[in-house]
């Protein structure tokens, strides 16, 4: 054999390998980013030697053989695959090969793009509107039949709702898992003792394998459509991708989020950089990439598909991997703004998205003992966006007997104080006001953007300056000089300047702002512009007990009593005292309020719902006037409920006030 003909082999037997532990066995021993190295270098390899295609390679066929135990079922059209872009250059490459194909200079109509869902592929066909067989992708010609575990997916219609459905039609689409309840179900799993699942992917595929219904309605699977197959001579009820999705969501049927139609691809590369870089960590759900589809029907018929693989029409824009694993090294404390006690992880270096990861959060040492985390584990890390890094799970199988459990230190690491346990909270902090942990992360954190927004004042700087003891405390930052930082290591004149400029600008910041950078407990920035507008000026709040604050809109009895508690503090009433003779502004500028149907109305969110994230609920209710609090009382106009909702629910209902879901929300906002 030639050595072209030995490396085709060998690529062959690694990529059947992995196809069969992907989508067989839903246990994957390779990467998404190893599998399409290794595809792209055997096509490569194809292209150049012809001869060296046979009819086994993975080039040559989408997915795998259904498995025995389930009946087998033919789709009306074969579900195919899609080629991958992974640039810009790439997509434009795609982009003149389908013009070419069509005998255009250019493609007509433009381009849907879609969220690329990182689950498990089906298909539903729906007869008289009837949901009647439920299918796995299979080998793209043949899937297997998985009805009953289908019906058990909550978003997928039993019924087709609307005008214009076919008499026969499958919807195909794509079944996933949350990353919350992915998180809640091996929580549960190791608290009932069972291992844990690796990744959200494989365990969406797994619980649709389920022989036992009952073991799939208990996994809280979630489902989105993209497409639809007629039988030959069907009349589609649409002409585009864009009608095409706008039709399923009319009848019934979910479509992800972020869908959206360009003229040109141009927009598309656009788009493509802001949902990898800023919507994808913003999202409760995995993709890996974006689909990108020419949106005229007629394109799809006139371009085809290449030899029964992949179609023309369409293509993935393919992300950098956010999900990968790595070495659990050791569990690490630092100290918060408040005294709370953060535990982090420290992590063998990770490339994930572009960007070597070493750390990752863990919130608290609840978390840590719900997930059995144990330092030296191999670990899942996922990191979106701008998103800070996170472990999804540990690898319980992949464990040596060396894993050594972890407890919270019983004394501050800052400065060795007893640390004390909130017992209405999970949080474990040190009572030492004095603490140099909490004065560092209090001063990063006064300065930080959305608080005061000090420019130039990061970690580094503020460590520098506190070492150097030009100052104690956030009013310090309001008397140092250029003249003193000239003499700080790292600082020159222009810089020193620059920061003692930043930090004077900062004076102008309105109440809201301030509030918020005080580090009071429990005072999030919604918290603080709430108060701000309501008493308007520092001295107002600060004169007004826990009863008379906590009778805010919004406000609940645990921000009041943390409130008034902070206010009753002499040392932090003479450092609001400092702050208001050293020129920082001490009153909210009163805005013009926002008229709309929900105007006055007090909202609580609770739960998962179907299409919106939590920030994107929030706005809708603020354009239409209505305000957003943390926690259900009298006040409340009504609770926004979807997937999960827990005590806030309960609490709704003990008080009787009205519960609403994301298309309620949506309709009132817009009456």
């Amino acid at each position: 054999m030639t050595a072209a003909e030995r490396r085709a082999a060998e690529l062959r037997r690694l990529l059947n390998r992995a196809s069969h532990a992907y989508y067989v066995l839903d246990a994957p021993d390779l990467s998404d980013a190893e599998y399409d190295k290794l595809f792209r270098e055997l096509q490569a390899l194809e292209q150049e030697h012809p001869e060296l295609r046979t009819a086994d390679s993975p080039t040559q066929r989408v997915g795998t053989e259904p498995a025995a135990q389930f009946s087998k079922h033919r789709h009306l059209v074969p579900m195919l695959s899609l080629a991958n872009a992974f640039s810009d250059e790439e997509l434009s490459a795609w982009e003149e090969r389908l013009a070419r194909a069509l005998g255009h200079a250019a493609v007509p109509g433009g381009y849907t793009t879609e969220l690329k869902i990182d689950g498990a592929a089906v298909s539903l066909t729906y007869e008289a509107g009837v949901l009647s067989a439920g299918v796995t992708r299979g080998n793209g010609s043949l899937g297997e039949t998985v009805t009953a575990n289908l019906r058990t997916v909550k978003d997928v219609p039993l019924r087709l709702t609307g005008k214009g459905v076919p008499p026969l039609i499958e919807i195909r689409g794509e079944v996933y898992l949350p990353f919350d309840q992915f998180e809640r179900m091996n929580e549960e799993r190791v608290a009932a003792g069972e291992p844990v699942l690796a990744n959200p992917r494989n365990a969406a595929a797994g619980s649709l394998r389920q022989l036992d219904p009952a073991q799939t309605a208990k996994r809280p699977l979630r489902f989105f459509g993209y497409s639809v197959a007629l039988p030959p001579g069907t009349r589609a009820p649409f002409t585009s991708q864009w009608e095409l999705l706008e039709t399923l969501a009319a009848w019934g049927i979910p479509v992800a989020p972020h869908r959206r139609r360009f003229d040109t691809l141009a927009e598309v590369h656009a788009h493509a950089h802001q949902v990898e870089h800023k919507v994808r960590g913003e999202l409760n759900f995995a993709i890996d990439g974006l689909v990108v589809k020419a949106d005229a029907l007629r394109v799809h018929d006139e371009a085809g598909d290449i030899g029964g693989r992949e179609p023309r029409w369409a293509i993935a824009r393919k992300f950098a991997p956010d999900i990968a694993q790595t070495r659990l090294l050791d569990i690490r404390v630092n100290v918060g703004r408040t005294g709370t006690l953060n535990p982090y992880a420290v992590l063998e270096p990770v490339e994930i998205g572009g960007t070597i990861v070493k750390l990752a959060t863990l919130h608290n040492e609840e978390l840590i003992r719900r997930k059995d985390l144990r330092v030296g584990d191999l670990v899942q890390v996922k990191r979106a966006g701008e998103v800070i890094p996170q472990i999804i799970a540990p690898i319980p199988e992949r464990r040596t007997g060396s894993e050594v459990p972890w407890r919270m230190p019983d004394r501050c690491p800052a400065c060795d104080t007893p640390v004390r346990r909130d017992d209405e909270e999970v949080a474990i902090f040190c009572p030492n006001d004095a603490c140099p942990g909490r004065r560092l992360e209090g001063v990063v954190h006064f300065a930080s953007r959305g608080t005061m927004d000090i420019r130039g004042l990061g970690y580094e700087r503020v460590r520098l300056l506190l070492d150097e003891k030009l100052i104690t405390d956030v009013a310090d930052l309001y008397t140092v000089t250029p003249e003193q930082l000239m003499g700080v290591e790292g600082f020159a004149k222009k810089s020193a300047q620059q920061l003692v400029d930043s930090i004077a600008a900062s004076k102008q910041k309105p109440l809201s702002a301030l509030l918020f950078a005080l580090g009071i407990r429990h005072v999030g920035a919604s918290a603080a512009e709430l108060l701000a507008r309501h008493f308007g000026h520092m001295d107002a709040l600060a004169a007004a007990g826990a009863e008379t604050i906590g009778g805010v809109r919004g406000i609940g009895p645990t921000i009041a009593e943390a409130v008034a508690a902070f206010f009753a503090d002499e040392r932090n009433r003479e450092l609001v005292r400092r702050l208001a003779t050293l020129g920082v502004r001490m009153d909210e500028p009163r805005k013009t309020a926002v008229t709309g149907p929900l105007s006055g109305k007090a909202f609580v969110l609770t739960g998962t719902l179907p299409t919106l994230s939590r920030s994107e609920a929030t706005k809708l209710i603020e354009a239409a006037g209505g305000t957003v609090a943390g926690s259900v009382s009298k006040k409340t106009a009504a609770l926004i409920a979807g997937d999960e909702a827990g005590s806030k629910l309960e609490k709704a209902k003990e008080l009787k006030v009205e519960i609403w879901d994301e298309a309620r929300l949506t309709r009132e906002c817009a009456s």
